[in-house]
């Protein structure tokens, strides 16, 4: 049994991220491991100001944990396989790349910005083929047809 680790947000090409992991752990007999990143605010000083008052640590997390509970809830259950959450504070690379440590497969989703642009500005997917200590796989949009 292996372990997979998907990247999780609330956008819809991480639910496609998740719904490809998910069949493929089916195929693999293997657990996934959905980790969600999240940022902790910083106090800032805006003059006459200062902005010091953000949710605790405990209410972060539930809330992160919240954007993979309902990811998970639009896609079609697979009881069968063994999942796990993981939310953590960072950026959302670096936290995939530190997960991976023990994973044999990373999988996450693409913007699909795509062309120049993601070459100049770099994406969470890029830095994390070019830093992942195991295989990498990116879910690219769905491409749209004309009829």
């Amino acid at each position: 049994m292996g372990l997979i680790v998907v990247g999780i947000d609330a956008s819809d090409h991480a639910r496609r991220a998740l719904e490809w992991a998910f069949a493929e752990a089916e195929l693999r007999g293997a657990e996934l491991e959905l980790v969600h990143a999240y940022a902790r605010p910083e106090p800032f000083y805006y003059p006459g100001v200062m902005v010091t008052d953000f949710p605790s640590e405990e209410e972060l997390q539930v809330a992160a944990r919240q954007v993979v509970e309902d990811t998970v809830a639009k896609i079609v259950p697979r009881p069968d396989v063994p999942v796990t959450i993981t939310v953590q504070a960072g950026g959302p690379a670096g936290v995939l790349c530190g997960r991976a440590n023990d994973a044999d497969l990373v999988v996450v989703g693409a913007r699909g910005l795509g062309g120049f642009r993601g070459l100049l500005l770099g994406s969470v997917s890029q830095q994390v083929v070019t830093h992942s200590p195991c295989p990498v796989v990116i879910i690219t949009p769905e491409r749209r047809h004309a009829d």
